[in-house]
């Protein structure tokens, strides 16, 4: 089950993001309800992303994106909350997101700096505060209770967010040139 968000995984459809503005291996995943009524994404760390590799560390998570931007000032008013779905027709006060908005930057023990942006329009619902107190959660659970963010498209284009991501397969496909190319 997802957090903040119930339901069998089986409502989930997973698409990765590979090599974010170019950045090798630095993959997200999007994650889309299958409710069409209602198409909240939460988004996550990919399976190869660098800070889910062994021997890294996180130091510190920040949604500070800038000096006049915290994603956690983020507040959003909307119809109802209710056993853990967000059904928000409209999302008053939420961030317009990009595809390429930062959402966090999360640094590593070694040095890295990570930033994780949303990969999909839409509005800001929340960020994962719980990260920021247990930071290993992003490692242990990425796709759970470690999540980034979650974003609500329009809804009119919730239909298409998926046109420019990855199947599951496609990211395997691409895994495995990675593998032979290192190799």
């Amino acid at each position: 089950q997802k957090p903040g968000l119930q339901g069998p995984a089986r409502h989930w459809c997973l698409c990765p993001v590979a090599d974010v503005k170019g950045r090798p291996c630095e993959d997200f995943c999007v994650l889309q309800h299958s409710n069409r009524r209602v198409a909240i994404c939460v988004i996550t760390l990919a399976e190869a992303h660098p800070l889910l590799q062994s021997g890294k560390t996180i130091k510190s998570i920040n949604y500070q994106i800038s000096a006049n931007c915290s994603r956690l000032q983020n507040k959003v008013s909307g119809k109802s909350k209710r056993h853990g779905y967000l059904f928000l027709f409209q999302t008053q006060g939420a961030q317009f997101l990009t595809e390429l908005a930062p959402l966090c930057r999360i640094s590593s023990s070694d040095g890295e700096e990570y930033t994780i942006y949303s990969c999909i329009r839409g509005r800001l619902i929340e960020v994962n505060e719980n990260i920021l107190t247990n930071p290993a959660l992003l490692q242990e659970k990425p796709s759970t209770e470690g999540y980034i963010a979650v974003v609500l498209p329009k809804f009119e284009e919730s239909k298409s967010i998926t046109q420019g991501l990855l199947t599951q397969k496609e990211y395997e496909e691409v895994l495995l040139k990675r593998l032979h190319s290192s190799a």
